[in-house]
C-alpha cells in the first residue's frame, strides 16, 4: 500500500469514498512514492529469493514511476533480475516497432534501461493474425496463473472509466481479449496517431479479472481531466459504466492523485461537509459562489436557512448572519472584474486587482503554442496593446507538428509556384519540395517528418503568428519567437525541461523586464507542453527573483482553449463587448492551419474560435447568475504568487 500523501482519507472521510485514495501535491512526488513502493516490493521478494510479478501500464500516467525506477537503478543500484512484468495492452493491429507500439513504449521508457531480462517482459502481440488471438490470449493469462498471479498491478484510467482497454460495459468476469475502443479512448490517442482517421479501433487487453486477482493495485491519474472519472470511480456505485468502479471490491486498492485529479471528490470540493474546517477568506468564498450557482440563487438572494440546510451553519456560526457573508463576497467577485488588465491611470487601486502605476507597463505575454495567446487572451491582448502599455509576445514553441502534411506541401508548392511566377531561379527551393513531397507521399502513421517538412510547418505557425500579433497591434521588434529545444523532438513525446530552455526563459525576461508576466496555467495535462512551458517560467522567475525588475513583476496565469478557472479562483476578470468577441474571432482566424480540421482536436469536435467564445461566454453567465454585471464574455486570470 501507498504509505504517505499529503492528504490521506480520515475514517470520516471514507464514508464518501469507496476506494482508498492517497492526494498529493503534484504528479510527481505521486510517481516519487509509486515507484517507491514498487521498489520495496521488488526488495521484500528479492529477499525471498522469489519472483516479482509486476503487472505494467502505459501512457501519459505512469511516465513519472518509470523514470523514477530508472533513477533508482541508476543511482541506488535498484536491480530488476528477479522481475517478470506483463503489460495490460497493446493496440491491434500493431507492429512492435511502430511508434505508437507499447512495446516500444515500454523499452524507451524503461526496459531499455534496467537490467531486467528481456524474455521476462511480457507485452501483447498487436501484429498475430486475428485467428490465432483467442489461444494468444488464453497462454498469456496461462503464463501470469504460471507464476502465481500478479503481484502488483499499476493501472492509469480513461475519461469513461476504462482500465486497461476494458471499455465502459466490460464485465468484472471478463477475460484477455481482442475489444473495439471506445470513441473517447480514439480521441484521446488521436494525438499520437496524427488524426482519428489513423487510430487504432481495436486492442487487445488483460481482462477485468486478471486485474481483480492481483494481489495489490495501483491506480494514477493526474490533472484536471481526470478529476470527473476519478470521482465517479471512488464515491460512485459500482458499474458497468465505470469499469474502475470494480476495484471497489478489491481488498488492496490505491489510487494515487494530484490535487487536480482529486478536485470533484467530496473532502476536496466541499470538505465542509465532511469534518470541521477554519473558514479562511478562500474556502468561504469557493463554498458561497459553489452554493449560490447550485440553489441558482444570486449571492445576495442566500439566506442563513440556505446555509444551514446545505451543511454550513457552522460558517454562520462564526461570522454572523448570511448577509454579511454575502456582501463580503459579492464585493469580492465585483473586485474582480476590471476593463484596465493593465491596471486604471490615475484611480485608486485598493480595491483594483492591478496596480495603477505605473500606468504604461512592460507586459510579456508567454504562449506555449502559436495560437494560445490569441485564443486564451485574445480580449485582454488587444486591451493592453490599445491602453498604451508596451507589450511583447513570446511563442515558446513552433507548434509544427499541428500542421497537416497537406497543408505543408501546399505552402511548399506556393514557394515553386511563386519562383516559376516572377522568373525566379531555386534550385534548393526546388529540390526541398521534391524531398518532402516523395516523403508524404510514403509517409506512415505517426512517422517522425524529416527535417524540412518539420521547417516547413514551422514557419506556416510562425507567420500565422505574426500575422496574429500585427493584427492586434504589435511590431516585429515585439514578436519573439524561443523556439525553445525540449519540443524539437518532431513528435508528441517531448524531452524534458532542460537549462538551455530555462536559459532562453531568463534572458527574454531580464531583456524585457516586465511589469506584468502572462503564462498558460494550464495545468490539467501534467505531461502537456503548457506544463514544460509553464514549469521554465517559474524556475526562470525563481532565480530571477533577486533582481530589482522582479520587485515590480507581477506573474498573472490565463487558461488553455478547454478550461477555465473557476470563479472563485478567478483574482482578474476582464469583460468583453459583442464586438471584442468578434475582433477576438478574427484574430484566431489569422491561424489558418488551425481551422477547418485540427490535427489534435482532442475530444471537442468544436474549432478553437467556437471554444474560447463559448468558455468566455460561460464565464460571464456564471458572474450574471451570481447576481453581477452581465457582459457578453469574459477573459480570467489567477495571480500567481512566487
Amino acid at each position: 500500500m501507498i504509505k504517505s500523501s499529503i492528504d490521506k482519507a480520515t475514517d470520516f472521510e471514507r464514508r464518501f469514498e469507496n476506494i482508498n485514495t492517497n492526494i498529493f501535491e503534484n504528479a510527481k512526488k505521486g510517481s516519487i512514492a509509486v515507484a517507491q513502493r514498487i521498489a520495496d516490493l521488488i526488495k521484500e521478494k528479492q529477499a525471498k529469493g522469489e519472483t516479482c510479478v509486476l503487472g505494467l501500464a502505459t501512457g501519459s500516467s505512469p511516465k513519472g514511476v518509470y523514470a523514477e525506477l530508472v533513477k533508482m537503478h541508476q543511482d541506488d543500484g535498484l536491480s530488476f533480475k528477479n522481475v517478470v512484468s506483463f503489460n495490460l495492452d497493446e493496440y491491434y493491429p500493431m507492429d512492435e516497432n511502430a511508434v505508437n507500439s507499447y512495446r516500444r513504449f515500454m523499452k524507451e521508457a524503461l526496459f531499455n534501461h534496467i537490467d531486467i531480462d528481456v524474455n521476462n517482459c511480457h507485452i501483447p502481440d498487436g501484429s498475430l493474425d486475428k485467428d490465432k488471438l483467442q489461444e494468444y490470449c488464453t497462454a498469456y493469462e496461462a503464463e501470469i496463473e504460471k507464476l502465481g498471479g500478479i503481484d502488483l498491478q499499476l493501472l492509469g484510467i480513461g475519461v469513461n472509466g476504462h482500465i486497461g482497454f476494458n471499455e465502459s460495459g466490460s464485465l468484472q468476469n471478463s477475460k484477455t481479449r481482442l475489444v473495439a475502443l471506445d470513441h473517447s479512448t480514439r480521441t484521446a490517442a488521436s494525438k499520437d496517431f496524427g488524426g482519428l482517421s489513423n487510430t487504432p479501433k481495436t486492442a487487445i487487453t488483460l481482462g477485468i479479472k486478471k486485474i481483480m486477482e492481483a494481489k495489490e493495485v495501483i491506480l494514477l491519474a493526474w490533472g484536471e481531466g481526470k478529476s470527473d472519472i476519478i470521482s465517479k470511480a471512488v464515491e460512485g456505485m459500482e458499474t458497468t459504466q465505470v469499469p474502475a468502479s470494480y476495484l471497489q471490491e478489491h481488498n488492496n486498492v490505491s489510487f494515487v492523485v494530484d490535487r487536480e485529479a482529486s478536485s470533484k471528490l467530496t473532502r476536496v470540493k466541499t470538505p465542509w461537509l465532511v469534518e470541521k474546517v477554519e473558514w479562511n477568506e478562500q474556502l468561504t468564498k469557493k463554498a458561497i459562489v459553489g452554493l449560490a450557482l447550485e440553489l441558482e440563487k444570486p449571492i445576495l438572494m442566500l439566506t442563513d436557512a440556505d446555509y444551514i440546510e446545505n451543511g454550513m451553519s457552522d460558517l454562520l456560526a462564526e461570522y454572523g448572519n448570511s448577509y454579511d457573508i454575502n456582501i463580503k463576497i459579492f464585493n469580492n467577485l465585483q473586485n474582480t472584474i476590471t476593463g484596465w488588465p493593465g491596471g486604471k491611470p490615475n484611480a485608486d487601486d485598493s480595491r483594483r486587482p492591478e496596480r495603477a502605476e505605473p500606468a504604461r507597463k512592460r507586459v510579456l505575454i508567454f504562449s506555449p503554442h502559436p495560437d494560445d495567446d490569441i485564443i486564451s487572451m485574445g480580449g485582454t491582448f488587444k486591451r493592453l496593446v490599445e491602453q498604451g502599455h508596451d507589450v511583447h509576445v513570446a511563442y515558446q514553441t513552433s507548434g509544427n507538428i499541428a500542421v497537416a502534411d497537406d497543408e505543408a506541401l501546399r505552402f511548399a508548392n506556393f514557394v515553386t509556384d511563386y519562383n516559376d511566377q516572377f522568373g525566379i531561379e531555386n534550385k534548393e527551393a526546388d529540390a526541398i519540395y521534391r524531398k518532402a513531397k516523395l516523403f508524404l507521399k510514403d509517409k506512415k502513421n505517426s512517422e517522425v517528418d524529416i527535417p524540412e517538412v518539420r521547417y516547413i510547418k514551422g514557419i506556416i505557425r510562425k507567420g500565422e503568428a505574426r500575422a496574429t500579433s500585427h493584427f492586434v497591434g504589435l511590431e516585429n521588434h515585439q514578436i519573439h519567437f524561443m523556439n525553445l529545444p525540449f519540443y524539437e523532438t518532431g513528435t508528441i513525446q517531448k524531452n524534458p525541461i532542460g537549462e538551455a530552455d530555462i536559459q532562453l526563459t531568463m534572458n527574454l525576461i531580464e531583456e524585457i523586464k516586465p511589469h506584468q508576466v502572462y503564462a498558460a496555467g494550464d495545468l490539467a495535462d501534467p505531461h502537456g507542453t503548457h506544463k514544460v512551458c509553464l514549469d521554465a517560467i517559474f524556475e526562470s522567475m525563481k532565480r530571477l527573483k533577486s533582481k530589482d525588475f522582479m520587485d515590480d513583476c507581477w506573474l498573472w496565469l490565463y487558461r488553455g482553449a478547454w478550461q477555465e478557472w473557476g470563479v472563485d479562483e478567478i483574482e482578474m476578470a476582464v469583460p468583453m463587448s459583442p464586438n471584442q468577441v468578434l475582433e477576438k474571432r478574427y484574430g484566431i482566424f489569422k491561424h489558418q492551419s488551425q481551422k477547418d480540421g485540427v490535427v489534435f482536436q482532442g475530444t471537442d469536435s468544436r474549432e478553437f474560435w467556437q471554444r474560447a467564445e463559448d468558455r468566455n461566454s460561460e464565464t460571464a453567465k456564471l458572474y450574471q447568475k451570481l447576481g453581477l454585471a452581465t457582459y457578453a464574455a469574459m477573459e480570467a486570470f489567477v495571480r500567481w504568487k512566487y
